[in-house]
């Protein structure tokens, strides 16, 4: 049996973001990681969409953190989005919001984020 593949959405709870806005920044996240994979990695996509477009969103508490996150992703290779606001609502312009990794393997992306906690 193949592998699960699934996308990791990761948001800054610290920035205080309204739910609405929260969601968009995690849409924008997802979307960026997944335009991302097709490049990197379309075998992957194409099983992700197959198996259902499994998501999880997990949480941060710090710039620090989330950036961790980002790092520890690049440098094994997964696929990577970060977003930075507009600036148009909450946010002044390029605040660092959230990060989304995947489609890719759960056991390659539980490494990175498997020990944060669900949003």
């Amino acid at each position: 049996m193949e592998e699960e593949i699934k996308q990791v959405i990761v948001v800054r709870r610290d920035l205080q973001m309204g739910r609405g806005k929260m969601v968009a920044q995690g849409a924008h996240a997802s979307l960026g990681a997944f335009l991302e994979a097709q490049r990197m990695k379309p075998e992957w996509v194409e099983r992700w969409l197959e198996s259902g477009q499994k998501k999880i969103v997990v949480r941060v508490e710090s710039l620090e953190e989330l950036l961790s996150v980002y790092e520890e992703a690049k440098s094994l290779g997964l696929p990577v989005s970060l977003v930075r606001d507009m600036g148009l609502t909450q946010l002044e312009p390029g605040t660092i919001t959230s990060v989304g990794i995947g489609p890719a393997p759960a056991s390659l992306l539980d490494k990175v984020t498997g020990k944060l906690k669900l949003l």
